[in-house]
Protein backbone atom coordinates (compact mmCIF):
# COMPACT_ATOMS: atom_id res chain seq x y z
CA UNK A 1 0.00 0.00 0.00
CA UNK A 2 1.24 3.50 -0.85
CA UNK A 3 2.77 5.63 1.86
CA UNK A 4 0.41 8.45 2.82
CA UNK A 5 1.82 11.96 2.53
CA UNK A 6 -1.15 13.37 4.45
CA UNK A 7 -3.62 11.84 6.91
CA UNK A 8 -6.46 13.99 8.24
CA UNK A 9 -8.03 12.36 11.30
CA UNK A 10 -11.33 13.45 12.92
CA UNK A 11 -10.75 17.11 12.03
CA UNK A 12 -13.11 19.61 13.65
CA UNK A 13 -12.82 23.26 12.57
CA UNK A 14 -15.12 25.92 13.99
CA UNK A 15 -15.70 29.65 13.85
CA UNK A 16 -16.39 31.67 16.99
CA UNK A 17 -19.20 34.16 16.61
CA UNK A 18 -19.43 37.53 18.37
CA UNK A 19 -21.88 36.07 20.89
CA UNK A 20 -19.33 33.37 21.80
CA UNK A 21 -21.09 30.55 19.98
CA UNK A 22 -18.90 28.05 18.11
CA UNK A 23 -20.14 26.99 14.67
CA UNK A 24 -18.58 23.83 13.23
CA UNK A 25 -17.80 24.21 9.53
CA UNK A 26 -15.82 20.95 9.46
CA UNK A 27 -17.19 18.23 11.70
CA UNK A 28 -15.08 15.10 12.18
CA UNK A 29 -13.51 14.85 8.71
CA UNK A 30 -11.03 12.04 7.97
CA UNK A 31 -9.23 11.13 4.74
CA UNK A 32 -5.77 10.33 3.41
CA UNK A 33 -3.59 11.39 0.48
CA UNK A 34 -1.26 8.62 -0.76
CA UNK A 35 2.14 9.56 -2.14
CA UNK A 36 2.02 10.52 -5.82
CA UNK A 37 -1.79 10.27 -6.02
CA UNK A 38 -4.58 12.80 -6.56
CA UNK A 39 -7.49 12.92 -4.10
CA UNK A 40 -10.56 14.87 -5.19
CA UNK A 41 -12.81 16.58 -2.66
CA UNK A 42 -16.25 17.22 -4.12
CA UNK A 43 -19.49 18.74 -2.87
CA UNK A 44 -21.70 21.79 -3.18
CA UNK A 45 -20.79 25.25 -1.92
CA UNK A 46 -21.05 25.42 1.85
CA UNK A 47 -20.02 21.81 2.44
CA UNK A 48 -16.65 22.63 4.05
CA UNK A 49 -14.22 21.79 1.25
CA UNK A 50 -12.21 25.01 1.30
CA UNK A 51 -12.30 25.27 5.10
CA UNK A 52 -10.81 21.76 5.27
CA UNK A 53 -7.99 22.83 2.93
CA UNK A 54 -7.30 26.03 4.86
CA UNK A 55 -7.27 24.05 8.12
CA UNK A 56 -4.50 21.84 6.73
CA UNK A 57 -2.19 24.77 5.92
CA UNK A 58 -3.17 27.00 8.84
CA UNK A 59 -4.81 29.75 6.79
CA UNK A 60 -8.10 30.02 8.65
CA UNK A 61 -9.31 33.60 9.15
CA UNK A 62 -8.22 34.84 12.56
CA UNK A 63 -9.29 35.31 15.27
CA UNK A 64 -12.57 33.51 14.44
CA UNK A 65 -11.37 30.25 12.87
CA UNK A 66 -9.80 27.47 14.95
CA UNK A 67 -9.03 23.78 14.66
CA UNK A 68 -10.71 22.43 17.81
CA UNK A 69 -9.93 18.73 17.51
CA UNK A 70 -8.29 16.16 15.29
CA UNK A 71 -4.94 15.66 13.61
CA UNK A 72 -3.37 16.80 10.34
CA UNK A 73 -0.50 14.35 9.92
CA UNK A 74 1.85 15.55 7.17
CA UNK A 75 4.80 13.21 6.63
CA UNK A 76 4.42 12.05 10.23
CA UNK A 77 4.14 15.56 11.75
CA UNK A 78 0.91 16.90 13.24
CA UNK A 79 0.49 20.32 11.61
CA UNK A 80 -2.49 21.15 13.83
CA UNK A 81 0.01 21.55 16.68
CA UNK A 82 2.75 23.32 14.68
CA UNK A 83 3.69 26.89 15.65
CA UNK A 84 3.55 29.92 13.37
CA UNK A 85 7.20 29.70 12.26
CA UNK A 86 6.89 26.03 11.32
CA UNK A 87 3.72 26.63 9.33
CA UNK A 88 5.48 29.48 7.53
CA UNK A 89 8.13 26.96 6.44
CA UNK A 90 5.54 24.39 5.38
CA UNK A 91 3.36 26.74 3.31
CA UNK A 92 4.97 27.31 -0.04
CA UNK A 93 7.92 25.11 0.83
CA UNK A 94 6.51 21.62 1.47
CA UNK A 95 2.84 22.29 0.65
CA UNK A 96 1.86 24.44 -2.33
CA UNK A 97 -1.57 26.04 -2.59
CA UNK A 98 -3.46 27.11 -5.73
CA UNK A 99 -6.25 29.43 -4.63
CA UNK A 100 -9.69 29.76 -6.24
CA UNK A 101 -9.41 33.19 -7.87
CA UNK A 102 -6.01 34.03 -9.40
CA UNK A 103 -6.71 37.77 -9.58
CA UNK A 104 -7.11 37.97 -5.80
CA UNK A 105 -4.30 35.47 -5.16
CA UNK A 106 -1.81 37.70 -6.99
CA UNK A 107 -0.75 41.13 -5.73
CA UNK A 108 -1.76 43.72 -8.36
CA UNK A 109 1.05 46.08 -7.24
CA UNK A 110 3.97 43.75 -7.92
CA UNK A 111 5.38 42.32 -11.11
CA UNK A 112 4.91 38.63 -11.83
CA UNK A 113 8.63 37.90 -11.52
CA UNK A 114 8.83 39.42 -8.04
CA UNK A 115 5.86 37.39 -6.81
CA UNK A 116 7.36 34.10 -8.00
CA UNK A 117 10.82 35.07 -6.73
CA UNK A 118 9.51 35.73 -3.22
CA UNK A 119 8.86 32.03 -2.54
CA UNK A 120 12.24 31.04 -4.00
CA UNK A 121 14.12 33.58 -1.86
CA UNK A 122 12.23 32.69 1.33
CA UNK A 123 12.21 28.91 1.06
CA UNK A 124 15.21 28.04 -1.12
CA UNK A 125 17.57 30.86 -0.17
CA UNK A 126 18.23 32.03 -3.72
CA UNK A 127 19.54 35.50 -4.51
CA UNK A 128 17.24 37.95 -6.31
CA UNK A 129 19.05 37.33 -9.60
CA UNK A 130 18.94 33.52 -9.21
CA UNK A 131 15.28 33.66 -8.23
CA UNK A 132 14.37 35.75 -11.28
CA UNK A 133 16.14 33.30 -13.60
CA UNK A 134 14.28 30.43 -11.90
CA UNK A 135 11.00 32.38 -12.25
CA UNK A 136 11.50 32.56 -16.01
CA UNK A 137 12.10 28.79 -16.09
CA UNK A 138 8.94 28.17 -14.06
CA UNK A 139 6.81 30.32 -16.37
CA UNK A 140 8.14 28.38 -19.32
CA UNK A 141 7.37 25.11 -17.54
CA UNK A 142 3.73 26.10 -16.98
CA UNK A 143 3.34 26.99 -20.65
CA UNK A 144 3.45 30.80 -20.66
CA UNK A 145 4.90 32.18 -23.91
CA UNK A 146 7.71 34.78 -23.84
CA UNK A 147 8.42 34.22 -20.11
CA UNK A 148 11.31 36.72 -20.14
CA UNK A 149 8.80 39.46 -20.91
CA UNK A 150 6.02 38.17 -18.66
CA UNK A 151 8.12 38.31 -15.49
CA UNK A 152 8.22 42.10 -15.92
CA UNK A 153 4.45 42.46 -16.33
CA UNK A 154 1.68 42.97 -13.76
CA UNK A 155 -1.26 40.58 -13.14
CA UNK A 156 -3.78 42.83 -14.92
CA UNK A 157 -1.77 42.50 -18.13
CA UNK A 158 -2.36 38.76 -18.28
CA UNK A 159 -5.45 36.75 -19.25
CA UNK A 160 -7.31 34.67 -16.66
CA UNK A 161 -5.74 31.45 -17.89
CA UNK A 162 -2.23 32.93 -17.78
CA UNK A 163 -2.79 34.29 -14.26
CA UNK A 164 -3.85 30.83 -13.14
CA UNK A 165 -0.66 29.40 -14.66
CA UNK A 166 1.34 31.98 -12.68
CA UNK A 167 -0.41 30.91 -9.46
CA UNK A 168 0.48 27.29 -10.25
CA UNK A 169 4.09 28.31 -10.92
CA UNK A 170 4.25 30.00 -7.48
CA UNK A 171 2.73 26.93 -5.80
CA UNK A 172 5.24 24.61 -7.47
CA UNK A 173 8.29 26.88 -7.12
CA UNK A 174 9.77 24.95 -4.20
CA UNK A 175 8.85 21.50 -5.51
CA UNK A 176 6.35 20.69 -2.73
CA UNK A 177 5.42 17.20 -1.58
CA UNK A 178 1.72 18.15 -1.62
CA UNK A 179 -0.25 20.52 -3.82
CA UNK A 180 -3.68 21.76 -2.70
CA UNK A 181 -5.65 23.09 -5.67
CA UNK A 182 -8.85 24.81 -4.54
CA UNK A 183 -11.10 24.95 -7.61
CA UNK A 184 -8.19 25.91 -9.89
CA UNK A 185 -10.37 26.28 -12.99
CA UNK A 186 -13.06 28.61 -11.59
CA UNK A 187 -14.19 31.28 -14.12
CA UNK A 188 -12.07 29.81 -16.93
CA UNK A 189 -13.56 28.67 -20.22
CA UNK A 190 -13.68 24.93 -20.86
CA UNK A 191 -10.69 24.89 -23.23
CA UNK A 192 -8.44 26.68 -20.73
CA UNK A 193 -9.82 24.50 -17.92
CA UNK A 194 -8.68 21.39 -19.75
CA UNK A 195 -5.24 22.89 -20.41
CA UNK A 196 -4.78 23.87 -16.74
CA UNK A 197 -5.82 20.43 -15.45
CA UNK A 198 -3.61 18.62 -17.95
CA UNK A 199 -0.73 20.89 -16.99
CA UNK A 200 -1.18 20.09 -13.29
CA UNK A 201 -1.31 16.37 -14.03
CA UNK A 202 1.87 16.51 -16.14
CA UNK A 203 3.73 18.48 -13.48
CA UNK A 204 2.54 16.07 -10.79
CA UNK A 205 3.88 13.10 -12.74
CA UNK A 206 7.15 14.91 -13.40
CA UNK A 207 7.68 15.97 -9.76
CA UNK A 208 6.13 12.92 -8.05
CA UNK A 209 4.01 15.03 -5.71
CA UNK A 210 0.58 14.34 -4.26
CA UNK A 211 -2.44 16.55 -4.99
CA UNK A 212 -5.71 17.49 -3.32
CA UNK A 213 -8.11 18.74 -5.99
CA UNK A 214 -11.17 20.59 -4.68
CA UNK A 215 -13.96 21.02 -7.21
CA UNK A 216 -17.70 21.03 -7.87
CA UNK A 217 -17.17 19.23 -11.17
CA UNK A 218 -17.52 15.45 -11.04
CA UNK A 219 -16.29 15.30 -14.64
CA UNK A 220 -12.98 16.75 -13.48
CA UNK A 221 -12.88 14.18 -10.67
CA UNK A 222 -13.40 11.31 -13.12
CA UNK A 223 -10.59 12.40 -15.41
CA UNK A 224 -7.93 13.52 -12.95
CA UNK A 225 -8.33 11.84 -9.54
CA UNK A 226 -7.42 8.47 -8.02
CA UNK A 227 -9.65 8.71 -4.95
CA UNK A 228 -12.75 10.76 -4.13
CA UNK A 229 -13.93 12.34 -0.89
CA UNK A 230 -17.59 13.41 -1.02
CA UNK A 231 -18.39 16.13 1.52
CA UNK A 232 -21.80 17.32 2.64
CA UNK A 233 -22.56 19.92 5.32
CA UNK A 234 -19.11 19.76 6.91
CA UNK A 235 -18.80 15.97 6.88
CA UNK A 236 -17.48 13.22 4.66
CA UNK A 237 -20.45 11.11 3.56
CA UNK A 238 -18.56 8.79 1.19
CA UNK A 239 -14.94 8.03 0.32
CA UNK A 240 -13.66 5.57 -2.27
CA UNK A 241 -11.40 5.03 -5.30
CA UNK A 242 -12.72 7.01 -8.25
CA UNK A 243 -13.78 3.98 -10.30
CA UNK A 244 -15.67 2.56 -7.31
CA UNK A 245 -17.57 5.80 -6.72
CA UNK A 246 -18.76 6.00 -10.31
CA UNK A 247 -19.53 2.30 -10.60
CA UNK A 248 -21.26 1.89 -7.24
CA UNK A 249 -22.20 5.10 -5.40
CA UNK A 250 -23.69 4.18 -2.03
CA UNK A 251 -24.87 7.39 -0.35
CA UNK A 252 -27.99 9.16 -1.62
CA UNK A 253 -26.09 12.46 -1.86
CA UNK A 254 -23.36 10.92 -4.04
CA UNK A 255 -26.00 9.38 -6.28
CA UNK A 256 -27.74 12.74 -6.52
CA UNK A 257 -24.53 14.46 -7.61
CA UNK A 258 -23.86 11.83 -10.26
CA UNK A 259 -27.44 11.91 -11.56
CA UNK A 260 -27.17 15.67 -12.01
CA UNK A 261 -24.41 15.31 -14.63
CA UNK A 262 -25.72 15.60 -18.20
CA UNK A 263 -24.60 12.81 -20.53
CA UNK A 264 -24.29 12.45 -24.28
CA UNK A 265 -27.61 10.58 -24.18
CA UNK A 266 -29.45 13.43 -22.44
CA UNK A 267 -32.11 14.79 -24.85
CA UNK A 268 -31.60 18.37 -25.94
CA UNK A 269 -33.51 21.06 -23.99
CA UNK A 270 -34.63 18.50 -21.42
CA UNK A 271 -34.80 19.39 -17.74
CA UNK A 272 -31.65 18.27 -15.90
CA UNK A 273 -31.84 16.30 -12.68
CA UNK A 274 -31.27 18.27 -9.49
CA UNK A 275 -31.06 17.50 -5.79
CA UNK A 276 -34.08 18.88 -3.97
CA UNK A 277 -33.57 21.53 -1.30
CA UNK A 278 -30.25 23.10 -0.38
CA UNK A 279 -27.44 22.80 2.15
CA UNK A 280 -28.66 24.04 5.52
CA UNK A 281 -27.11 27.09 7.15
CA UNK A 282 -24.22 26.19 9.45
CA UNK A 283 -26.30 27.51 12.36
CA UNK A 284 -29.06 25.03 11.54
CA UNK A 285 -26.98 21.83 11.21
CA UNK A 286 -28.52 18.90 13.06
CA UNK A 287 -26.40 16.47 15.06
CA UNK A 288 -27.61 13.49 13.00
CA UNK A 289 -27.83 12.98 9.23
CA UNK A 290 -27.73 16.33 7.50
CA UNK A 291 -28.86 14.98 4.14
CA UNK A 292 -32.00 13.68 5.86
CA UNK A 293 -32.40 17.23 7.17
CA UNK A 294 -32.26 18.51 3.59
CA UNK A 295 -34.84 15.96 2.47
CA UNK A 296 -37.08 17.07 5.38
CA UNK A 297 -37.25 13.55 6.79
CA UNK A 298 -38.24 12.86 10.37
CA UNK A 299 -37.07 10.33 12.93
CA UNK A 300 -33.97 9.27 14.84
CA UNK A 301 -31.60 9.80 11.89
CA UNK A 302 -31.80 13.56 12.51
CA UNK A 303 -30.62 13.17 16.11
CA UNK A 304 -28.00 10.43 15.92
CA UNK A 305 -24.98 10.57 13.63
CA UNK A 306 -24.53 7.34 11.69
CA UNK A 307 -21.15 5.56 11.91
CA UNK A 308 -18.64 5.82 9.05
CA UNK A 309 -18.17 2.23 7.89
CA UNK A 310 -16.13 0.37 5.27
CA UNK A 311 -18.49 -1.45 2.87
CA UNK A 312 -15.78 -2.90 0.64
CA UNK A 313 -12.03 -2.38 0.38
CA UNK A 314 -11.32 1.37 0.75
CA UNK A 315 -14.99 2.23 0.13
CA UNK A 316 -16.37 4.05 3.17
CA UNK A 317 -19.78 5.60 3.70
CA UNK A 318 -21.77 7.34 6.44
CA UNK A 319 -24.21 4.52 7.15
CA UNK A 320 -27.50 6.40 7.52
CA UNK A 321 -30.24 3.78 7.00
CA UNK A 322 -32.35 6.31 5.07
CA UNK A 323 -29.54 7.40 2.74
CA UNK A 324 -27.84 4.04 2.12
CA UNK A 325 -29.61 0.91 0.89
CA UNK A 326 -30.40 -1.33 3.88
CA UNK A 327 -29.32 -4.45 1.99
CA UNK A 328 -25.81 -2.99 1.78
CA UNK A 329 -25.70 -2.13 5.48
CA UNK A 330 -26.84 -5.66 6.46
CA UNK A 331 -23.51 -7.04 5.26
CA UNK A 332 -21.47 -4.71 7.48
CA UNK A 333 -20.16 -6.25 10.66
Amino acid sequence: MSENVLEVKDLITAFRMEDGEWLRAVDGVSFRVPKGKTVGIVGESGCGKSVTAMSIVGLLPKPMGHVLEGQVMFKGEDLSKADHDRMHEVRGGEIGVVFQEPMTALNPLHRIGKQISEALILHRGLSKREALIEAVDLLEKVGIPAPERRVLEYPHQLSGGMRQRVVIAIALACKPDLLIADEPTTALDVTVQSQILDLMKDLQNEMGMSTILITHDLGVIAGHCDEVVVMYAGRVVERAPVREIYASPLHAYTRGLLNAIPTLNTPRKSRLNTIEGQVASIKEFVSGCRFCQRMERTGDTLNTRAPFVEISKDHWVEACPKCVDKSILQNVH
